[in-house]
C-alpha cells in the first residue's frame, strides 16, 4: 500500500479505539460506527470535516505539521503514536528519497565490547535481526551467529517458532510489542524492501502477527522486564536497557541484567563457565527459522 493509505490506515485504528466520552464529547446515542466519528475527530483538531475525510480516504500528502499536531491532540496520540503519524506523513511527502542507512554491519568496536559485557548482550537493528552477540547470549537464545550465517531474527523466531511460546513467558506481550516496533520501522522506512518482506512473511505465518498488525498499535522500549523459560536452567528474569549507538540509527544494543544475589545472576555464571569450557557450544533445541528455512534439530552448532 501507499504512504498515504499507511497514514489514512493509522488515522482510522487511533479514532476507532475513542470514545465520545473520553475526549470530552456528549455520547449515548445509538452509533453506526466503532469510536469516534471523523466529525468529531474533526471538531476537536479544529479542521474541516471534508479535510479530515480527505486524509482517512489517502487524498492528502501533504498535511503541514501544525494540523498533524491537531489531529494527534485529538485522537490523544503519545510519544511514540505521535512521532509515528509525523514519519507517515513524511514519507507521503518525500517522492525521492534518501538512500536508505544500511543496518546490518557492526562497528568492530561495538561487537569487541559486547564480549567485555558479563552478562547477555546482542546488537540488533530494526528489524530485529541479531548482528551481533555475546557468548552468553548466543547460549541464552540458542543463537547461530556463525560468520557466514544468516543472522537469527528475533521477530521470525517468536512468531512462527513453535518453541518460541514456551520460551518467552509473557509470550502475548512480547508479541504486541515486537508488531508495534516493526510497524514503527516501517512507518521510518516505508522503502525498505527487508522490512516489507519481514512483515509479509510474519502475516503469511502467524495468525496473531495479522490480529496485531491489523490493530495499528506502535511501541518502541527502551528498557523494561523480560522472564525466559530456558530449557536447561528453568525460568529467568532480566531487566533489560536498550542503547542507541551514536551514528547508527538502525541499531541498538540490547543488555540484559539479572538482579544481584538471584537465580538469574546465578544462571548467567553457569552460561559463562558453558562458554569458556564449549567455545563451538551446542545449542540447546530452540527452534529457529532463518528466512525461508526452518531448523529444528535437537541440537545445533552455535557461533560465538
Amino acid at each position: 500500500m501507499g504512504d498515504r493509505h499507511e497514514l489514512a490506515g493509522f488515522l482510522r485504528s487511533r479514532r476507532d479505539r475513542l470514545t465520545p466520552e473520553s475526549v470530552g464529547l456528549a455520547g449515548g446515542e445509538r452509533r453506526r460506527v466503532a469510536g469516534l466519528r471523523r466529525e468529531e475527530v474533526a471538531l476537536l483538531a479544529g479542521i474541516s470535516v471534508e479535510y479530515y475525510q480527505r486524509l482517512e480516504q489517502g487524498r492528502v500528502g501533504h498535511p503541514s505539521p501544525e494540523v498533524l499536531d491537531a489531529i494527534a491532540t485529538a485522537l490523544r496520540l503519545d510519544d511514540v503514536e505521535r512521532d509515528h503519524l509525523r514519519a507517515l506523513a513524511r514519507a507521503a511527502r518525500e517522492r525521492h528519497r534518501a538512500p536508505i542507512p544500511r543496518a546490518e554491519t557492526v562497528r568492530p568496536e561495538l561487537a569487541r565490547m559486547l564480549h567485555l559485557v558479563a552478562t547477555p548482550a546482542m546488537v540488533l537493528n530494526d528489524r530485529f535481526d541479531v548482528l551481533a552477540a555475546n557468548a552468553v547470549a548466543v547460549r541464552l537464545f540458542a543463537l547461530d551467529v556463525a560468520p557466514g550465517v544468516v543472522a537469527p531474527n528475533l521477530a521470525r523466531h517468536l512468531f512462527l517458532a513453535p518453541a518460541a511460546r514456551d520460551f518467552y513467558v509473557d509470550w502475548d506481550a512480547v508479541a504486541a510489542v515486537t508488531a508495534g516496533q516493526l510497524r514503527v520501522t516501517r512507518g521510518r522506512y516505508p522503502a525498505d524492501g527487508a522490512v516489507t518482506e519481514l512483515i509479509r512473511e510474519l502475516g503469511d505465518g502467524s495468525g496473531t502477527f495479522r490480529a496485531l498488525w491489523s490493530a495499528g498499535d506502535v511501541d518502541v522500549r527502551a528498557h523494561g522486564a523480560k522472564s525466559l523459560r530456558h530449557p536447561a536452567l528453568g525460568t529467568v528474569t532480566f531487566a533489560f536497557e536498550h542503547f542507541a549507538p551514536v551514528g547508527e540509527a538502525r541499531q541498538r544494543l540490547v543488555v540484559l541484567v539479572p538482579e544481584a544475589d538471584s537465580a538469574t545472576e546465578a544462571a548467567v555464571q553457569l552460561l559463562a563457565t558453558w562458554a569458556h569450557a564449549q567455545p563451538a557450544a551446542l545449542s540447546l533445541g530452540m527452534a529457529w527459522t532463518s528466512g525461508s528455512a526452518s531448523v529444528s534439530e535437537g541440537v545445533r552448532p552455535a557461533g560465538g
